[in-house]
């Protein structure tokens, strides 16, 4: 598991064989159509994805990036279980 600032690190995860990523930095696109914008320099923008073998979850914040506001997102506090993979007999 990786911890990465921003999504756009996924790439050199998959190639180290990282099987998932959290990350954060987009806000959502926090200010619609600024979430086009997020796209062309991130992977994902929020939510979950898969690049090559990795899974990425990019949550959306509680925060905000310049103007104090959100449209067109949410701010999201993520919980996330982690369990072992179930062992065949």
């Amino acid at each position: 598991m990786l911890l990465a600032h921003q999504p756009r690190a996924v790439f050199e995860a998959a190639r180290r064989g990282v099987g998932l990523q959290l990350s954060g930095h987009t806000h959502g696109g926090q200010i619609q159509p600024w979430r086009y914008l997020v796209r062309l320099q991130q992977p994902v923008v929020a939510g979950l994805a898969h690049v090559g073998g990795t899974a990425v979850y990019v949550r959306d914040g509680t925060g905000f990036w310049g103007p104090p506001m959100r449209l067109g997102t949410h701010a999201e506090i993520t919980l996330i279980t982690l369990r072992a993979p179930r062992r065949r007999s």
